[in-house]
């Protein structure tokens, strides 16, 4: 299999940056139920190779099973979303996140297929797709693949100073079930009769 093409800008080239060329691998597989006997899922993103076309294909079709290629996703590094790659980059198991959509292609199949829409190496992204509620999957990314990134997260990532949480004091009490408390300084009176 191809290395992963990785592509730096040159020195002062304000308009390319760092590229990863991948293609995605979509798997359709057959699951034991009655209403939906089939599921679709994210199988891999590979580096992509100039013989895959530009057209998705079916890799594999059997009775448990199918899978398709959709190869040409660029994966840009952004300076910007810096932060995004650092917290990848420092998880036990950095990735790749994969939108896709369920798309009814009669060009492709004549069922409807689900199709990448973006690959990406922010924990930003694929934050802000999720809440957007798209289907997003993930799949470990490679060593050469987080030592690129961990690279550009080091010439562009800036920690942030911690700042001093403010105090409590201002906010107002709650009782243990979340309600509004009361505090009073006046003393009651003690003693039989006084309430």
């Amino acid at each position: 299999m191809a290395d992963f093409l990785m592509q730096s800008p040159e020195a002062g080239d304000a308009v390319h940056r760092p590229t990863l060329l991948v293609a995605v691998v979509m798997r359709r597989e057959r699951i034991d139920n009655r209403w939906q006997p089939w599921r679709w899922v994210l199988a891999d993103v590979v580096p992509h190779e100039e013989a895959f076309g530009k057209q998705p294909r079916l890799l594999l079709k059997d009775d448990h099973e199918e899978r398709w290629l959709h190869p040409g996703f660029k994966v840009e590094l952004f300076v910007g979303d810096a932060e995004g790659y650092y917290l990848n980059v420092t998880t036990p198991q950095p990735c790749f996140w994969v939108v896709w959509r369920m798309e009814e292609e009669a060009a492709l199949a004549d069922e409807p297929v689900a199709v990448p829409q973006t690959v990406t190496l922010s924990y930003h992204d694929a934050g802000r797709w999720l809440d957007a509620q798209e289907t997003v999957e993930q799949v470990p990314a490679p060593p050469e693949v987080v030592q690129w990134l961990q690279e550009f997260v080091d010439r562009h990532h800036v920690l942030e100073p911690k700042r001093r949480q403010r105090p409590q004091s201002f906010r107002p009490l709650q009782d243990r079930f979340g309600n509004p408390a009361r505090v009073s300084t006046d003393k009651k009176p003690d003693g039989p009769g006084h309430d």
